[in-house]
Formats: structure tokens, C-alpha cells, sequence
């Protein structure tokens, strides 16, 4: 009996073989309805995490004067870490957010030199620091209010601009992300389940004269369709498969994409147990 079952699953992945071009165009199928789902959970997730991680922080983008002087300006930086509620700062000189900018246009990996030769020595852009708060004030938006009246009357500042609305959204995305999240991650892997297994079943249609010759010599169910699920199973796990690589390679591609002052959102890719629901 087992050296029947195992011949019979020998068969099915001989099956993969059988009319090539109608099981590239099955696995296609796979491959494509499963790299748009794995997108969206990667979408989803990216989402989630940063709306979750956000935990009550504020910033506050803060700007110099063009030609400030850059040894107050660092004293400025040095002081903003003992300000309250303070938990990290990203700071940028004039030369550091032109290379920043070169960076971001393509521009030989941020090298001042090599990026904007005409402008070496002599950045139009102004010092610039991204300061992040964690708030432990009950009354935020007087919080806001003083810190920013705070950081605008230092010298050589020119503006500050604050972001409370993102922790208002982190704080209402908390509150319901788990009836959005889970809902859609179910939904979606009934659609990918459905789509997949229809479309397999459709590629063993033509299989179809087969299977009636056998009912007819009598042989039994499980001997018809072990073979049937084994190719459908080992089809859709292949695709599945291709379909994880390919989006690993377009994660690596885009990952910093959105990165930048004032978003600086990290895209994050599928968890092990997303990975997991995506090929299983």
C-alpha cells in the first residue's frame, strides 16, 4: 500500500511535465496572484508598523538661516538632548543635506564633490535637524506649542514645523488596527486560496478523459486524485515560491524609498508567519 502511495505521488510530480506550456501558464498564474497579495501584506504590514511605533512621539523639523553659524548651531543640537521627553535627533550641516539630496537623486552615493561639483564649498541649504519627542504632558497641544516657541526663539532659527497629527493617526490606527488588520490578511488569503485552487483545478481539465477512463476500469478515488493533488500542491508551492523571491527583490530595490525627512518610513518586509501563509 505505501509503495502504491508512493508511486502515486512519483506520478503526480511527473505530471508537472506533462503540457508544458499549459503548466507555465498555471504557474504563471500562481506567481502573479501571489506576488500582488504578498505586495499588499507588505503594504499592510509597512503600514502597521509604522503607525504602531510611533507610541505617543511628536517631531519637530527644525530649520537655520542660510549661512547660520554651524558651531552654534551644534551647541543648539547638544542642548535639544536635554529637553524633556526627548529620544533622538537626526541633524543635518548644510554639506551633509546636499549630500543627502544627491543621494536621494542618484547622484554617486551622496559625494558632495562628485554630485554637485559647482556647489562644493558653498551649500544653498540650511542646517537642518529632525527632533523627536516622547510627551509625557497631558495637555499636548500646549506642550507643542511651548516646545515650539522654544525651538523658534534660538538663534539663527528660521522655522519649525511639528507633526502631531501623525501620533493623533498612530493613536487612532492602534485603536482599530486590529479590526482591519487580521480581517483583511483572512480575506485575502481566502481570495488567494480560491484564485489558486481554480486555477490549478483548471490546468487538469484536460486531464479530464483520463480520469473518466480510469473511473470506468474501476479504480478507486484516492488513486485518481493523489496524483491530481500532489502536481496542484507542488504547482501552487512553486509559484508561491517564485512569487516570495520576486518580492524579496523588489523589497530590496525600494526599501528606502520612503526614508527621507519629514516620513521616514522603513519599508518592512513579510513576517516569517505572513511568508509562511503566502507559500503554505
Amino acid at each position: 500500500m505505501i509503495r502504491i502511495f508512493c508511486r502515486l505521488i512519483a506520478q503526480g510530480i511527473r505530471d508537472l511535465f506533462m503540457a508544458p506550456l499549459a503548466q507555465l501558464a498555471t504557474l504563471s498564474a500562481v506567481i502573479l496572484v501571489a506576488f500582488l497579495a504578498g505586495l499588499f501584506l507588505m503594504a499592510l504590514t509597512t503600514l502597521d508598523h509604522q503607525l504602531s511605533m510611533v507610541r505617543g512621539e511628536t517631531a519637530f523639523q527644525v530649520y537655520w538661516q542660510s549661512g547660520a553659524d554651524m558651531n552654534q548651531v551644534r551647541d543648539q543640537w547638544e542642548n535639544y538632548q536635554h529637553l524633556p521627553g526627548f529620544k533622538q535627533a537626526r541633524t543635518f550641516t548644510p554639506e551633509e543635506a546636499l549630500a543627502e539630496l544627491g543621494l536621494r537623486l542618484g547622484r554617486s552615493h551622496g559625494n558632495l564633490e562628485n554630485g554637485f561639483p559647482f556647489l562644493a564649498g558653498q551649500s544653498p541649504l540650511p542646517a537642518t535637524a529632525l527632533l523627536t519627542f516622547a510627551p509625557q504632558d497631558r495637555d499636548l497641544e500646549r506642550w507643542i506649542n511651548d516646545i515650539t516657541v522654544f525651538l523658534s526663539a534660538q538663534p539663527g532659527v528660521e522655522r519649525v514645523v511639528t507633526t502631531p497629527l501623525h501620533d493623533e493617526l498612530g493613536r487612532a490606527w492602534r485603536k482599530v488596527s486590529r479590526y482591519v488588520m487580521w480581517p483583511s490578511v483572512a480575506f485575502l488569503t481566502l481570495v488567494l486560496g480560491l484564485v489558486v485552487g481554480t486555477t490549478v483545478r483548471l490546468s487538469l481539465s484536460n486531464r479530464a478523459s483520463e480520469i473518466e477512463i480510469l473511473q470506468l476500469a474501476g479504480a478507486h478515488n484516492w488513486y485518481i486524485r493523489t496524483p491530481l493533488v500532489v502536481s496542484g500542491a507542488a504547482l501552487g508551492f512553486l509559484g508561491s515560491l517564485i512569487a516570495v523571491l520576486l518580492l524579496f527583490l523588489v523589497y530590496w530595490q525600494i526599501r528606502d524609498a520612503l526614508n527621507f525627512p519629514p516620513l521616514l518610513m522603513e519599508i518592512r518586509f513579510l513576517s516569517l508567519r505572513f511568508l509562511l501563509l503566502l507559500v503554505c
